[in-house]
């Protein structure tokens, strides 16, 4: 049983940066992989970033390689996703989510609990 709650979002300029959070709760959060998804208005779900349960692996979609960092403090049960050189594109909600049996998925359908979203806008 996990609970996720993201903090962080706001409004900044084109190749600005921005940090955003995730808080967890749960007995086993160490167990868990963890992945940053995000949506724009009409469009689908995109996988952003995931990050193994220890913390060794992360994997990155092709847009956001060299420009985002995730992280996670399981002793803090905490989250982090270090967005830098962010551009108009990247505006979305920003939803973290922890899986139970997948490590590094892509997949929304993989992951079992969601948090509620932050807003993010980049603004030209």
């Amino acid at each position: 049983q996990v609970q996720l709650v993201e903090s962080g979002g706001g409004l900044v300029q084109a190749g600005g940066s921005l940090r955003v959070s995730c808080a967890a709760s749960g007995r086993t959060f160490s167990s868990y992989a963890m992945g940053w998804f995000r949506q724009a208005p009409g469009k689908e779900r995109e996988f952003v970033v995931a990050i193994s349960g220890s913390g060794g692996t992360t994997y990155y979609t092709d847009s956001v390689k060299g420009r985002f960092t995730i992280s996670r403090d399981n002793a803090k049960k905490m989250v982090i996703l270090q967005m830098n050189s962010l551009k108009p594109e990247d505006t979305a909600i920003y939803y973290c989510a922890a899986s139970q049996y997948y490590s590094g998925s892509s997949t929304a359908e993989e992951y079992d609990y969601w948090g509620q979203g932050t807003q993010v806008t980049v603004s030209s």
